[in-house]
Parts: structure tokens; sequence; C-alpha cells
């Protein structure tokens, strides 16, 4: 009992002098049967979703709009065609198929997406658990549970953009799982039939992989590792030529990743480093993870960005202090450090896509994100698992009782981080709140809980102090401005604030098609302003021109200007293919064809348009009156629509004297006396009216 006692953690396959040793959570062997032979597994899920059960009711936060709920590949016009052969494809066609699929099944309900995610999570564990027992590791399923379980997973598994890692970690574990199988039995001399199933699984679970997330473009090196391990040693010939065909889907993966995060802007020289900062920043970011992982908190969703300067010796301490340990460890590989060695380039391989060797568009706000690490943190978590189970064992039959204790404390400790920080992703407002309460700099967090206090009622004032935070911190933040803007637009006296951050936001990114839109509507109503007004909706329209509400606001500008008004008729008729339901557009429509000869029934089409959409609008009733009334035998429609207009807006002097008129016209001398005699009374210093009462009564006398 003691030698198996003093077995090393890992013990390659084929190499092992006795039976598979026991790994189930209470130190139980694996019992035949299928119920009994997959307990542990189920275990497994079931801890999963309990430690992740807050994150279910969460909602839509950051990012889920641009991967799912405004999604034009899932939600809109577009496809599976584009997500497939366009730069919409993004790092993860195969995770946007999959939200195209579920939006069809349950739409845009939170509530079943969140399941989706953990059930993943839970799945991959199952996977890891049935890895580390095909390399016959004593405590399989702790090390497995240990990384489940850990904290720092809850930014993969409660955001739902992130089933990118969720989905591609399943299927990256599938495939290191049947790559192993298969190595494993080749090595043997058993079934080829079997070794080139399991062979070929490997492929098409590395093709799922790449295809749900491009950070598995590691899976060469992951593969090339195990077989280093299985092996206790590296087969070139055998090797190569089986890792060829992943190279290659790498290969794929990685171009395709690079192409559609240039169209993204990841590649911006507001943030570029050079080489020498690059190999800094790889130094701390293996650290920075590595002590995450030892020690969980805080953990923030946006980490303070570092700030990097390269010719600092000290700098370069983290970078050099990785490579020393890899040296060391390589050098003591066949001794006591195999296995460290194995965990440690198996935890920097796994991150090399995100250890800022390579521009990414997060980088603009930190070099480090828990989410990130999802895939390195199998390595390092599940060797403390297993860890723990063969430090117990080695101290003999007390420490064999004690591991249900530990294993089981050490589970709670972590499921109950994990169940605590499930809330903070609830919603935009508790995650940008909960990371500005541990990273107060953050100006992304700013300016996106900005956004968030923009969306519910009242909120305009939070909203503008979150966006001043923001450009206190990052004042060439142009979308910022434009949001602080959009805002003072909004309160009494600080419109011209306001311009002053449109025009601000505009000199910084010219492209902002919907600043330019707001700035234009804007300068209309600004004295003197009005060329510049016009100057803004044509580069808005130019911008955006599958946008109606900057087709609205160049036509609405193009009317008031004589000799403009058919430029102003096309840009009308563009917003409302655009959009039919802009009544404003139909009733402004109608007013300029009305004024042409020969376009009286357009008109006419028009306004009748605006009122469906909008009946109760005094001014539509009022302007289509006016235009009835000069219609033959449409006089008694256009008093009927004086009378709507009137009814709709009594105080308005205007329409009873038009009203007034009509009915004179009809022969109604006694209502029109009545209507003159309001519009008196509401504008006792309307001299034409006062004339036409007294004529009329003068009439009537007469009569």
């Amino acid at each position: 009992m003691a030698r198996h006692n003093q077995n090393p953690a890992f013990v390659p396959p084929g190499r092992e002098a006795g039976p598979t040793p026991p790994d189930s959570p209470g130190g139980i062997g694996e019992p035949e049967g299928a119920w009994r032979r997959w307990w542990p597994g189920l275990a497994l899920i079931g801890l999963v979703v309990l430690a992740y059960y807050p994150a279910i009711s969460g909602g839509f936060i950051w990012d889920d709009d641009a991967h799912l709920t405004a999604n034009p590949c899932v939600v809109g016009p577009l496809g599976l065609k584009d997500i497939w052969t366009s730069a919409r494809m993004r790092i993860c066609p195969l995770v946007q198929t999959t939200f195209w699929f579920e939006y069809r099944l349950w739409g845009l309900d939170p509530l079943p997406y969140h399941v989706v995610n953990i059930l993943l999570h839970a799945a991959a564990a199952v996977v890891l658990w049935r890895l580390l027992r095909l390399w016959r590791v004593r405590g399989a399923w702790l090390g497995a549970a240990v990384w489940a379980l850990h904290p720092v997973q809850v930014e993969s598994v409660a955001w739902i953009t992130e089933m990118k890692n969720t989905q591609s970690g399943l299927f990256y574990l599938l495939a290191i799982l049947f790559f192993c199988r298969s190595h494993r039995a080749s090595s043997e001399g058993r079934s080829a039939g079997g070794a080139a199933r399991d062979y070929a699984l490997s492929l098409a679970f590395a093709a799922l992989a790449l295809a749900s997330k491009s950070s598995t473009v590691v899976l060469p090196l992951v593969l090339g590792l195990c077989a280093w391990w299985l092996d206790r040693g590296w087969n070139w010939r055998r090797n190569v030529i089986r890792l060829a065909p992943v190279a290659m889907l790498s290969a794929l993966a990685a171009a395709a990743t690079l192409w559609t995060q240039k169209g993204e802007g990841a590649f911006d020289p507001e943030f570029a480093l050079g080489w020498p900062a690059r190999l800094v920043v790889a130094g701390k970011v293996a650290w920075f993870y590595a002590g995450k992982l030892l020690w969980p908190h805080p953990l923030i969703f946006i980490y303070p960005r570092w700030r990097i300067d390269a010719t600092d010796v000290v700098a370069w301490l983290p970078a050099l202090a990785a490579a020393g340990l890899m040296i060391m460890l390589w050098w003591q590989r066949n001794r006591w450090a195999r296995t460290a060695f194995f965990t440690t380039a198996y935890f920097l391989a796994a991150l090399v896509p995100v250890l800022g060797l390579i521009d990414t568009f997060f980088w603009r706000y930190s070099f480090v994100g828990d989410h990130f690490q999802y895939l390195a943190s199998m390595g390092p978590l599940a060797l403390a698992g297993i860890g723990l189970q063969a430090g117990l064992d080695a101290l003999g039959p007390s420490g064999r009782r004690l591991r249900p204790v530990a294993g089981g404390l050490l589970l709670l400790v972590l499921g109950l981080a994990t169940w605590r920080l499930g809330p903070q992703y609830r919603s935009d407002e508790a995650l940008w709140t909960a990371t500005l309460a541990r990273n107060p700099a953050s100006w992304i967090a700013h300016n996106n809980l900005g956004i968030e206090f923009d969306r519910q009622p009242g909120r305009t004032a939070e909203a503008i102090a979150q966006y001043e935070a923001t450009l206190a911190l990052r004042p060439r933040h142009a979308r910022a401005h434009a949001n602080l803007a959009d805002d003072l637009a909004k309160v009494p006296g600080r419109q011209d604030d306001a311009v002053a951050h449109y025009e601000a936001a505009l000199r910084l990114d010219p492209s902002l098609g919907l600043a330019h839109q707001n700035l234009g509507a804007l300068l209309a109503t600004r004295p003197g302003r009005e060329a510049d007004a016009l100057a803004e909706d044509e580069e808005a329209v130019r911008l955006l021109p599958e946008s109606a509400e900057a087709q609205f606001n160049l036509a609405l500008e193009l009317g008031r200007r004589p000799g403009r008004e058919d430029d102003a008729i096309d840009h009308y008729r563009a917003a409302l293919r655009l959009k039919p339901t802009l009544a404003e557009a139909h009733a402004n429509l109608a007013t300029l064809l009305a004024r042409r000869s020969g376009r009286e029934q357009e008109a006419v089409d028009e306004f009748e348009a605006a009122l469906r959409l909008r009946p109760d609008w005094e001014e539509a009733h009022h302007n289509y009156a006016l235009l009835l009334e000069r219609l033959p035998g449409r006089l008694p429609d256009a008093i009927a629509h004086y009378e709507t207009a009137a009814r709709l807006r009594p105080g308005a002097a205007a329409v009873h004297n038009n009203l007034a008129g009509a009915y004179y016209r009809a022969g109604r001398w006694t209502d029109a006396i009545r209507e003159l005699e309001i519009a008196v009374r509401l504008e006792p210093n309307d001299r034409a009216a006062r004339h036409n009462l007294d004529l009329l009564r003068q009439q009537q006398a007469q009569r």
C-alpha cells in the first residue's frame, strides 16, 4: 500500500505497473456498470449547475448585441451565408450559427441562452475528467471539478457572448481526448481501425473548435505536448504527420481571425506597441493569470490597463522569470519536473493568442481579461486538484480519510465564490457598477454605464456625469463626446455645449454618421448655422444611406431652401422606402407636393398615409384641409379636416380662421361668424380677422 501511494500524480498510459488507481471524489474506485461508472460525471454537472445558478436569471449585457440581439446575421436580414462567407464571421462563425438556431427556437429570451452556456461548461468539465482518466491520473475528478468551479470561469459562463469559450472549449477537449485515444491505441498496437476512427474524430472536433473561437489555434501545440507526454519523448516523423492537418486548420482559422479583426479596428495605432513592449506585456500577462488562479481576488470585468515602459529593466523581470522557469523545468524534466514542465508549457501554449503578441480589440481596455484564460486554466487548476489528492495519499490511511473533507471544502469555497460573482452579470448596470467599484479608472465602464442610464427614464443627469468621467480619463474618446452631446442637447441651455462635443467627436472620428446626423438636427435650430446643418445632414446621408432619420433630416433642411424642393422630395421618398411608418415624412412630403402643379393627388395620398399613422395630428389635418379646399368638389372634406384640427387644438387661431373661410364658401355664415369670433378672441390683435368678422356680420344683417 505504501508503494502504491508513492506513485506520481501522472502515470503515462502503457507504463504503469498496476491497475488504474481510484480517482472518484471520495477515493472510491470506479465500480462496474454504466450508472456507477458515470455518476461522478453527473455529480460534476450538478455542481456546475448549482454554482452558476445565479447567472441563469441574468439578461443580455455588453457585446451581446453585437453577437446576438442586434446581429443582422442572427436576428436581421442576413443569415448563415453571411456568417460563413463574409467578415461578419468575426472569430466565431460556428457560435453565431448556434445563436442563429437558438434564436429560431426561443427568440430573445435570455434564460435558455444562459442554460445552454452553463450546460456547455458542465459538459466540458465532464470531458476534462474523462481525458484525465484516460491519462490514468490520480484525482482526475477533483482536478476537473476545481477547474469547473473556479470563480475565474464566471465571466465565460455567465456572459452569453462568451459561449465562444464554452462551446469551443468543449470541442477543444473532445479533440484532445480523441487524439490521445488514437495515439494511445496506435502506441499499444491495438486496433488500427479504432485508432484511425478516433483520429478522424479528433480532426472533426478540432475543426469545430476552431470555427467556434479562433483562440483554439493553439491545438497543434497542445496536441504536440500531449504526444510528448504520452510517449515520454518526441517522435518527429510520427507526430509531424499526425499534427500537420490540425496545423493547416489552425492556419486557416488564424488567417480568418486576422482578416475579421482588422475590419473591426483591432489594429488601432493609438494602442499599438512595439515588439519589446509586447514581450514585456507577455511576461506580465502570464504571471497575472497564474496569480488569479492561485488567489482569485479581486476579479474584475475590466482590469486596469498597465503602463508599459520597455526601457525599464525591471519591466522585463516577469518575462525573464517565465523563460527561466521553463528552462529549469525542461532541464529537470527527466527527474522531478516532468509534470510541472508539462503543465507550465500547456498553460503558456494555451495563452499564446492572448499574451499581447497579437493585437486584439480588447487591448484598448486592458491587456488581460478572465475569459481569456478559460482554456489555459485547465492545466494549473486540474493539477491543483490532482496534487491535493496525491499529497493526501502520501500521508497514508489518515490522508486518504481526509480526501473527501479536504476536497469537499476546497470545492465549497470555490463554488461559493463563483455563486457570489454571478449576480454582477445580471444587467449592464450591475456589471459596470461592479467594475467601477474595483477599477474606478475604467473609461469604458463609465461610458457604458452612461449608455445604460440613458436607456432608463429620468437618469439623463447620471448619464452625463458618467460621460464626463469617461472624457476626464480619455479625452480622445470620440463616442463619449457624441454620447455626452446627445444628452446635453436635451438639457435646456446646454445646446451650445452639445454642439461643441459633437464637433469634438467628429474631429476625432469623422466616420461617426450618427453624430453628423444629430449635429445637423441640432444646428438647424441654432440661428445662423443653417448652412452648417445642411452640410452635416448631407454627410450623415453619405455615411448612413440606410438611415431613414438621416434622409428625413436632409429632406427637411432642403425643403426650407428655395429651388431645392425636388431634392427634398427625393430624400423624403428615400426615408419612406426605409421606414414607411414615418408619419412626419408623409406629411412633409405631402406639403411639398401640394405646391407642385399637377401633383395634388400625390399630396392627397401622402396626407392620407400620414393621418392613418397619426390620426390625432392637428397640423396634418389643417394642412390637408388647406389642400382639399383648393380641389374641385372637396370643400366638405376640407371642412371635416378643419373641424378635426379645431377639436384637437382649440387654441389655434389660424385653424378657426381658415375654418371660418371654408364655412363662408359653403354658405354656412353663422358657423363662419362663430369661428371668426373664436379666432379674434384668441388673437385680439389680428386686424384681418376682425375686419372679416365685421364684414360678415354686416352681410348677415343685410340679408
